[in-house]
Formats: structure tokens, C-alpha cells, sequence
């Protein structure tokens, strides 16, 4: 039963960034899908450590304030080991949106480690980079 969790959060993750057809984006949901002490790190271009407060306030702003429309990413593909109550994700993803105006596409891989809560699965950390 704990790979369909696992992937019922993920999917709620990458769709916590989408704002497509004006809907505003809910990055707040982040909150309750991420453990209040995870740890997020962006390796690149600049690599840059967060706490969960750090990574959301930016992107609720970039999101919902205009610059940033028609944005969605998603997951292309993943290998998800779980063992006991501790999981972990390794998946590539696609992104697309239009920021300030321009129209882009990009990629990269993003890693998630999860943990069995009494809740159930959160996720403990994440990182990603992507691709140039």
C-alpha cells in the first residue's frame, strides 16, 4: 500500500506549483506534505539550502503575483525504493509556463526522501537541479 501513497503525495507536490487556466497556485499545501524542519536544496545554478518557509514565500509570490503564468511541472519518470517506515524518490521532470512573457520549457531530476508519519507519508527532504 505505500508506493500508491508515496505516489498519490508526489503527484500533490508538483501540483501545489501549477497555476495554468488563471487557477492560483497553492504552494501553502507544501505545509502539510512536507515535515516542518525539512530540508529543500537547489544544487544549481547556485546551490541554496531552505527551510520550508524560505522555499514557499518566493513562490507563492512568483505564482501568484503575474510574472509567472501557465506554469506546471510533472514527473516524466521515477524509481521510488521504500524500506520499513523511511522511502526514497528519485525522479526526472518536465516544466513549462511563461515568465514574464516569455514562453519556456526546462527539466531536471528532483530527490524526495519520506517518512511514515501517524498522518502518513510526509516528505523529510528534497532536492533538485535543473537542467541547463
Amino acid at each position: 500500500m505505500s508506493k500508491p501513497e508515496i505516489d498519490a503525495v508526489t503527484a500533490e507536490f508538483f501540483a501545489a506549483f501549477d497555476n495554468r487556466g488563471g487557477t492560483p497556485a497553492d504552494v501553502a499545501r507544501l505545509r502539510r506534505l512536507v515535515l516542518p524542519g525539512g530540508v529543500i536544496v537547489k544544487t544549481g545554478p547556485e546551490f541554496t539550502a531552505y527551510t520550508l518557509e524560505e522555499f514557499i514565500e518566493p513562490r507563492e509570490r512568483l505564482l501568484n503575483d503575474g510574472r509567472l503564468v501557465d506554469f506546471t511541472e510533472w514527473e516524466t519518470s521515477e524509481r521510488t525504493e521504500i524500506e520499513g517506515d523511511i522511502a526514497s524518490r528519485f525522479g526526472e521532470y518536465r516544466k513549462s509556463g511563461v515568465l514574464d512573457g516569455v514562453p519556456f520549457e526546462g527539466g531536471g531530476t528532483k530527490a524526495l526522501q519520506f517518512v511514515r508519519t501517524p498522518d502518513g507519508w510526509r516528505i523529510a527532504a528534497f532536492s533538485w537541479f535543473d537542467r541547463p
